[in-house]
């Protein structure tokens, strides 16, 4: 009897034993878990401070959906709080993009569609789309189109609530199309964009002997047709070079090299950092115009052609004359995202021969500040009339004016 008791006994004990090994193995092992799957989560949002950014984000939505009055929508939501974090950057260039506006941009940007010869942007009351400027002998001007006209609509289509990429889109599509433009205070114009060429660069020798040459943008066939505007002119007697960057936009570095590398000795040009601070360089040979130079810039003046400037200005090349420049010569990646939205990234700075960061410095300085009391002027000399084309007559470009007289 007393050895059954002993091994009843001995048995409980042994269980409970047992069930303390089990409940020790079983909390060791849920500890282990939980801090694996911590660790792993600070790992993926980047550490603590972010971890403790994202459960903050979380705890906000939980209780904006328990206790908000009013219906949620949650694809509104995660893009405003995309989009803020986007902004809190402080880098007017990067932004988040929601999927309607992520495809919109892809078809903007796409090289299927060709410009009508005009810029764009978007009207302070909200009525639809200021021009800005015109490019001679393209569709836009020989519809009548010139600077300071709002564009409401397009072929029918209200475009007063969309956005500049859109309105390109939009435009873009009428390709090889005639199509109608409705501009706010007047009649409707019609736009034939049969037949499409390219009107990036314009020139012409002036009656005080300066090569004057308009850069509207630095895209594709530009950095060429530049050169061969140079070489023209001189062919033609110019005995100095008005460059005109005012409004220009800025495009392919490879189109700015090619510029460059014509004018200029040898040397660095500029190069392009990450933010490793790796480098691609591109530099000039040994080839070069020796003529002088004068380069006109102003609050329009963006990236390739603020880098232009700031390049020529350095190689002490050319004077600058005009108003300083915005200070935008990052280059953005475009990065899409799982559920088809994307983020649009400034990633690269393009620096000067010297090194200088343009964006940093907040823009290029001209040696000479001339003010335009004609905001529209875009560079047309005497004898011509303004209006149409968007340009005004010499009279009223006082930095043209200035750059001629300073040549002379």
């Amino acid at each position: 009897m007393l050895e059954s008791l002993g091994f009843f006994f001995s048995a409980f004990f042994n269980i409970r034993l047992k069930l303390k090994y089990v409940l020790l193995f079983c909390i060791l092992l849920g500890g282990g878990i939980y801090a694996w799957t911590y660790t792993t989560m600070l790992n993926n949002v980047g550490g603590k401070e972010d971890y403790a950014e994202a459960m903050r984000y979380i705890q906000i939505k939980d209780i904006v959906d328990e206790e908000f009055i009013a219906p949620v929508d949650r694809v509104a939501m995660g893009n405003a709080a995309a989009a803020a974090m986007v902004s809190s950057l402080g880098d007017s260039w990067s932004k988040f993009m929601s999927a309607e506006e992520y495809k919109t941009f892809q078809l903007s940007a796409s090289n299927e569609y060709s410009d009508i010869g005009m810029s764009l942007m978007k009207n302070e009351e909200g009525k639809g789309f200021q021009v800005i400027s015109v490019n001679p002998d393209s569709p836009a001007a020989r519809g009548g189109l010139g600077a300071g006209m709002i564009i409401t609509a397009v072929d029918g289509e209200k475009i007063g609530s969309y956005t500049l990429d859109q309105v390109r889109t939009l435009i873009r599509s009428k390709m090889n199309t005639k199509f109608s433009l409705e501009i706010s205070g007047q009649d409707s114009l019609a736009v034939d964009c049969t037949g499409l060429s390219s009107g990036s660069v314009t020139y012409r020798l002036e009656k005080t002997g300066a090569g004057y040459i308009q850069l509207s943008n630095f895209e594709a066939g530009s950095g060429q047709a530049a050169v061969d505007a140079v070489e023209d002119l001189m062919s033609q007697g110019a005995v100095s070079l008005v460059i005109d960057l005012r409004r220009n936009p800025g495009g392919l570095a490879t189109e700015l090299a090619t510029f460059l590398d014509y004018l200029l000795p040898g040397g660095r040009l500029f190069s392009e950092m990450d933010k490793n601070g790796d480098e691609i360089v591109t530099e000039s040979d040994g080839m070069c115009v020796q003529l002088p130079m004068c380069v006109l810039i102003n609050e329009e003046t963006f990236r390739e052609a603020e880098l232009c400037a700031a390049v020529l200005k350095e190689f002490q090349w050319a004077t600058l004359m005009g108003v300083s420049t915005t200070g935008n010569t990052r280059t953005q990646e475009t990065i899409e995202l799982d559920d088809g939205t994307a983020i649009r990234l400034s990633t690269h700075s393009y620096l000067t021969p010297k090194g200088m960061d343009i964006s940093a410095n907040g823009g290029v300085v001209p040696d000479l500040t001339v003010y335009n009391t004609d905001a529209s002027t875009t560079g047309t000399t005497e004898g011509t009339t303004g209006g149409e084309d968007g340009t005004a007559s010499i009279s009223g470009d006082q930095q043209l004016m200035q750059a001629l007289k300073f040549l002379s």
